[in-house]
């Protein structure tokens, strides 16, 4: 780079932390008047001028930030690898495919073979296993923590099952030693997807340590964001490989773009039927696909990271403030619990309406709503009842009550960053309110 290149470089980013200044700068919170979003990123000058210093460097792709990136994530969570993706739900597909491996031998997943999940989820940590001609089994959660039924496991068990892949959800921690002994026990993979979750501990080790996978997503709602993209987290050298592999084309070499001949013998392979010889940089050992992220992404991501224990400390934070002043209302509300022995990092604050209510749980989001207070339903719900699995196959165990519970009367409300004590104390008085109002009988909407 020439120095006048370089001086220019400079002054741009400092535009750019200018323009950061003056186009965001905080608006004053006036209640009713102003949103309250359910979650959203929290982005600074130092965010903004990354994203410029990569795009600056011209390369585009993934390149020296997304490998910064890739070992600080790694770093923080505690796992020998991560590698980077274009989302959270690519991750999951990434995780689940690279057990399809052939390298994999006596232990690959193949078609027919069960997964074990909830159906009181996302659906892009069930679309995996269908979209690898697998078959889940859906098992129900518990109330008020939202997680897998442990109970139920041994029931889903089948001589067909080879795995486990379950969510922690909204940041809540399930039952890692009942779902780990589970899967020892029967030797089963296990898949963790904690796209809600990052920096949630159990027994004081972060969640994404106890799987063979884990799956992380910076969409920006979630913990950090670079706008879009995930990370597929392994301690095992073999998965590693497997999945930048099904990340990266589904092809067998293992260099870096823009890098040649790191096993040193680009042209000596022998692999299937093709000629001796035949370059392994388009020698392709699975049906992979191109899930790579951008350097301009991974770049936000790198200034992302160093504001994450802050942020998680934001979101603990602005929870327990909710469960303080929203714990008056519990003859009504059911209100979140975490599981034990977990400090989670939590991603929403669900609230479930009881049946005895003399409310539903639509007319109180209806209230928030006009009150311009974001409010989300638990995802899918009953992940069995949404219409995109109509003709697949799957298993269900037992009755999935509380999953339907779920589905018909459970939301969240935000915990992110963003939140200002002045918008949680709105919250709160809208919440309260709507409650005293219904309970004295008077008529509410919605």
């Amino acid at each position: 780079m020439t120095e006048k290149a370089a001086k220019l470089r400079e002054q741009i980013l400092a535009l750019t932390a200018e323009f950061h200044a003056e186009a965001f700068a905080v608006l004053e919170f006036v209640p009713g008047q102003s949103s309250v979003p359910v979650s959203g990123k929290v982005i600074r000058a130092d965010d903004m001028a990354a994203c410029v210093d990569a795009a600056l460097d011209g390369w585009f792709t993934a390149g020296h930030w997304a490998k910064e990136f890739e070992r600080k994530l790694a770093r923080f969570v505690g796992v020998r690898s991560a590698s980077l993706v274009n989302s959270g739900s690519s991750a999951n597909l990434v995780a689940l495919s690279a057990l399809t491996s052939p390298k994999l031998g006596e232990r690959r997943l193949r078609q027919g073979d069960e997964v074990i999940t909830v159906a009181a989820g996302f659906p892009t940590t069930v679309n995996p296993i269908l979209q690898n001609r697998l078959v889940p089994v859906f098992i129900d959660v518990t109330l008020p923590t939202y997680e897998v039924d442990v109970t139920q496991l041994e029931a889903a068990l089948s001589s067909k099952t080879r795995a486990v892949m379950i969510a922690h959800t909204l940041g809540n921690v399930f039952d890692l030693g009942a779902v780990m002994a589970f899967c020892r026990k029967h030797k089963l993979w296990l898949i963790e997807d904690c796209c809600d979750a990052l920096g949630s501990t159990y027994k004081g080790q972060k969640v994404g340590t106890f799987g063979d996978i884990a799956t992380v997503s910076f969409y920006p709602a979630h913990h950090i964001t670079m706008g879009e993209g995930g990370a597929v987290l392994t301690d095992k050298p073999l998965l590693q490989t497997l999945i930048d592999s099904f990340r990266d084309w589904g092809r067998d070499c293992w260099c870096e773009p823009g890098k040649d001949d790191t096993c040193g013998k680009r042209f000596d392979w022998q692999l299937g039927t093709l000629p001796c010889g035949y370059d392994h940089k388009y020698t392709y050992s699975h049906v992979g696909y191109n899930l790579k992220a951008t350097d301009m992404q991974a770049a936000l991501g790198v200034t992302q990271m160093d504001k994450l224990p802050e942020f998680i400390a934001r979101r603990k934070a602005n929870f327990a403030y909710l469960n303080e002043v929203l714990a008056p209302l519990s003859e009504f509300l059911v209100l979140p619990e975490a599981t034990p022995e977990s400090d989670p990092s939590w991603f929403g604050f669900p609230i479930g309406v009881k049946e005895s209510a003399p409310f539903t749980r639509d007319q109180l989001t209806h209230a928030l709503e006009t009150a311009k207070i974001g409010t989300r339903l638990m995802f899918a719900g009953n992940l069995t009842r949404q219409p995109a699995y109509e003709g697949w196959e799957f298993r269900v165990v037992g009755d999935l009550k509380n999953s339907d519970f779920v589905m018909n009367r459970v939301f969240w409300i935000g915990v992110f960053p963003g939140l200002t004590e002045a918008m949680l104390d709105y919250i709160a008085e809208t919440a309260i309110g709507f409650v005293e109002t219904a309970k004295a009988g008077l008529k509410v909407v919605g």
